[in-house]
C-alpha cells in the first residue's frame, strides 16, 4: 500500500518511510524495521522521521520499553482505495528534474 499523493510531495526519504509505515499500519514498525526496509542510511531514516513527526504524520508509541512509529490515521488510504504507483513515479521524476 502507498501513500496518496496529497502526501508525496516530501523529501524522498520522508515518502518512503511514510510508504513503508502505510504497509505495516496496524503494526508499526521500529526504527531497525524501517532502515532495513527503506533504502537509506539511519541518520536519513532519523531526519525523515524527525521531518514526520513535526508534521504530524507519524505517532510514536513506547510500550514495554519498545519504540514503535505508526503513520497517522490521514495517511492511511481506505480499503477500497487505490493509490496509482504510475502517479508515484511520474512524482519523483518531476521532483529530480525540478519540474
Amino acid at each position: 500500500m502507498r501513500v496518496p499523493p496529497e502526501f508525496r510531495d516530501r523529501d524522498d526519504t520522508q515518502v518512503a518511510v511514510l510508504d513503508a509505515l502505510v504497509g505495516r499500519a496496524d503494526d508499526g514498525m521500529t526504527v531497525l524495521e524501517l532502515r532495513s526496509g527503506v533504502d537509506a542510511t539511519i541518520d536519513e531514516v532519523e531526519e525523515a522521521l524527525s521531518g514526520l513527526k513535526s508534521a504530524g504524520l507519524i505517532e510514536v508509541e513506547q510500550t514495554d520499553g519498545r519504540v514503535r512509529i505508526y503513520p497517522d490515521d490521514r495517511v492511511v488510504p481506505d480499503a477500497g482505495e487505490h493509490v496509482d504507483e504510475e502517479a508515484g513515479l511520474l512524482d519523483a521524476i518531476r521532483r529530480r528534474l525540478g519540474l
